[in-house]
């Protein structure tokens, strides 16, 4: 089972696994009919991008998770631009952590690896490229630790419940500067894409947790 919301790379990686033996029963391009083929045919392994529609944010791994919160041991092997922490750890997590890879899509080019990891990861092994863990492992470190001094004071005052306002008017700033620091929190912390006073209720969990 393949999601890939981009036409040519979906194409390319169809034949690149028809050719290596492995049948494609169903292709799709965005996260909705991810897991509605999911259901109908499925699959012994899922191979997903993470970006695509409709919001090109997360949607494709998001929908990874539910399907390994769904079934357990449905093997999903992630291929992404760069590293979504907020739910590749998740994702990593979920089952009993086997039958799970996620890649950076560099790795499409080097066949051979790609094919090897399909298998792997339709094994019930664990494939993670390199730069995946480097990132999951500094995020677990200190999640608070990318933010600077005043950052953190305001989400402290965030934590003890105070609006902007009362906090420009606690630091002694404009209320513009209290709104460019929560955007930068907010970021920093990368948390997922929500309105914004679920983020402001995330980030304060972040801070008492850390």
């Amino acid at each position: 089972m393949l999601a890939e919301d981009s036409v040519l790379l979906r194409e390319g990686l169809i034949g690149l696994l028809a050719r290596c033996g492995h049948e494609v029963v169903a292709a799709v391009g965005d996260a909705q009919a991810l897991i509605a083929a999911v259901e109908e045919h499925a699959p012994d392994i899922v191979v997903t991008d993470v970006r695509m529609p409709p919001g090109f944010q997360d949607e494709g791994l998001h929908a990874a998770v539910r399907l390994r919160e769904r079934r357990p041991a449905l093997p999903v092997l992630v291929l992404s631009q760069y590293v979504q922490r907020t739910y590749a750890a998740e994702l990593l997590d979920s089952g009993d952590g086997s039958g799970v890879g996620y890649l950076l899509k560099d790795r499409v080019g080097q066949v051979e690896e790609f094919v090897a990891a399909l298998r792997e990861v339709a094994d019930g092994g664990t494939v993670v490229d390199p730069e995946v863990v480097r990132q999951l492992l500094r995020r677990r470190r200190d999640p608070l630790e990318r933010l600077t001094a005043r950052e953190r004071e305001v989400l402290a005052l965030i934590a003890e419940g105070k609006s902007n306002g009362a906090i420009a008017q606690e630091l002694v700033v404009s209320d513009a500067a209290v709104g460019k620091h929560i955007g930068n929190i907010l970021t920093k912390l990368d948390l997922p894409q929500t309105d914004t006073t679920h983020r402001r209720v995330l980030a304060v969990l972040t801070y008492l947790r850390a």
